[in-house]
């Protein structure tokens, strides 16, 4: 399972999406159709592996707002893993950190993921 540039491997039942060092105009959307296909068999949720990622630009935040959207819509959600301290700055100038989860490893944010208990009768389609 996987685009070229953003593998996705199963990981404790959550899709993960693994990042390249850098994402911006030239290859977001392919970032975009991998978080949408990472998504699409479960309930939306999803963690995306940035923690090799050194650069993002606007185009790449559309793609991760565009994949939290539709996550919502799904009743999942999207979880960043990111390391360093460019694209952390990035998240909080832009304010997509009042948006999206960010933990320091893909470990932690799996670890988020466990942590909410499943809704009585499955997935939830709920979503705000």
């Amino acid at each position: 399972m996987g685009n070229v540039g953003f593998p996705v491997e199963m990981i404790e039942g959550v899709p993960v999406v693994t990042a390249p060092e850098e994402i911006d105009i030239t290859n977001a959307d392919r970032l975009r159709a991998a978080l949408l296909q990472a998504a699409a068999p479960g309930d939306g949720t999803l963690v995306v592996d940035m923690t090799r990622t050194r650069f993002c630009d606007s185009a790449a935040i559309q793609a991760l707002v565009d994949a939290h959207k539709r996550a919502r819509v799904e009743g999942g959600r999207v979880l960043l893993a990111t390391a360093g301290e460019a694209v952390p700055r990035i998240f909080e100038i832009t304010g997509i950190d009042q948006v999206l989860s960010r933990f320091g490893s893909v470990a932690e944010a799996l670890a988020q993921v466990s942590a909410v208990p499943t809704p009585p009768g499955g997935m939830s389609r709920l979503g705000g």
